[in-house]
Formats: C-alpha cells, structure tokens, sequence
C-alpha cells in the first residue's frame, strides 16, 4: 500500500519529463531546420537569381546610355554563345553592331525568363537565337522537345510583337556532354533541328545552319572544332561566323 501512494505521481512526473525532452528535440530540430534555411537564404543569394537577370543587367544599362547602333543584333544564347565573345574578340570588334548575351549552362525556360531585359530592352533589329543543348543535357530538369519548342516560339513571339527579326540557329552537333555523359544526344539534336527548321520556314525567319556544317558524319562535330565533344574551338568559331553574318544580312533584308 505504501508503494501505490508514489506510483501515480511517479508515472505523472516521468510523462511530464519524457513530454519535455520530446518537445524539446523537436523545437530544438525545428530551430536547425530554420538556421539552415536562414543561412541558405543569406548565402546563396545568387542562386536566387535563376534565370541570371543580373549577369548582363549593367552592361545593358550602359549600352542603353550609349544609344546602340541602328543595326544591333543580340546574339541569345548559353555557354556556345558566351564563349564566342571570349575565345574571339576581333569578330566582335570588327562587327560593333553584334550584342552578345549568351550565359553558360542556360536552358530555354531561362532564356524566356531574360529575353525581354536582355534582348526587347535593347530594341535590336536582329535576335540570334541559338539555345536548345542545355535542354536536352536537362541541365534544370527532364524537359520534352515540345516543351522546348514552346520555349524557343514563346521568344520569337516576343521578338516579333516588338518588332525585331528573328533568327533561328540550329543545334550544334554533339556526341556526348562531358559533364553527364551517357545520354546519347546525337539523335535528339537531330530531332530538335528538325522542328526548328519547320517553325522558322512557317513564320518565315531566317533558319541559320551551323549543323550541316560542322557535323562529322557521326552526330558529333568535326575533328578541331571541340574538344569536349560541344562547345566549339576558335576553328569552330571560324566556321560559324560567316554563316552568321550571311545569315545577318539575310535577316535585315526582310525587315
């Protein structure tokens, strides 16, 4: 009898403990989780940017103030597109009139994303479009050809409803994506060319042809124009420039 007095307050005091330390962990677990994300939030800011508005934000402001030529021609594109500015600067100053806005690594849902700041902002005559790699290397997830064509037609549409012409580049060849290999993208950039090439000749826009060009007979691209299997070398760039600028002029007479 003596024992049952303390069994009621023992069992209460040994709930209210095992409910303490329960609540505890778990508030203790909670203000971890909101630590991460508070870290994350002030860390990675950058990150937030998804589409990259800021990468070109002050050099559009500049060329803004500079009055662009009458003739200007963005170039949009990714890391192809980016790396031509940088492996060739001569082609660019030799042609003043070329706005290059390519961003390493970028998808077509990005590019939408930037298209008007980056491209309907600077009111150009031509846009250059060369996008679609990154898309089928899923760099920001599994997209479907149509998705990307949506995309790619979303700009155009832009570009024509501010009155600028519109230029559709094909896909580059490539063998293999050195940063995920295995996934076979030969045959897919074949496809994606193929829609490309049917939505410029409906719409009527300059369809420009780098493929036919630098393909190996083998879905990649020619021996010295890459040596990652994608992003051209300064021979690669070589070949594409004239087709680019005839492509330009082809442009600009329908306008």
């Amino acid at each position: 009898m003596k024992h049952q007095k303390f069994l009621v307050p023992l069992r209460m005091i040994i709930s209210l403990t095992a409910n303490f330390m329960k609540n505890t962990v778990l508030t203790s677990i909670f203000l971890t989780i909101i630590s991460i994300f508070n870290l994350s939030g002030q860390d990675n800011k950058k990150g937030m940017d998804w589409a990259n508005l800021a990468r070109y934000k002050e050099a559009n402001n500049a060329l803004l103030k500079e009055k662009p030529s009458s003739n200007t021609v963005v170039l949009m594109g990714n890391s192809i597109t980016e790396g031509w500015v940088r492996e060739r600067p001569d082609f660019f100053k030799a042609n003043t009139n070329l706005v290059g806005r390519g961003i390493s690594g970028q998808t077509t849902p990005q590019m939408l994303l930037r298209f008007k700041q980056d491209v309907v902002h600077l009111k150009p005559k031509l846009v250059v479009l060369l996008c679609g790699i990154n898309d089928i290397a899923q760099n920001t997830g599994p997209i479907s050809q149509s998705e990307i064509m949506d995309n790619i037609i979303s700009m155009c549409e832009l570009a024509v409803a501010n009155k600028i012409g519109v230029i559709l580049s094909s896909v580059l060849p490539a063998s293999d994506f050195p940063w995920r290999p295995g996934m076979n993208p030969g045959p897919k950039v074949v496809s994606l060319n193929e829609d490309i090439k049917k939505y410029a000749k409906l719409k009527g826009h300059v369809y420009l042809d780098y493929y036919s060009a630098m393909e190996d007979g083998n879905l990649g691209l020619k021996p010295g124009l890459s040596t990652d299997k994608v992003h051209p070398t300064p021979a690669g760039y070589a070949i594409m420039e004239p087709l680019l600028l005839a492509a330009i002029q082809k442009g600009l007479k329908k306008l």
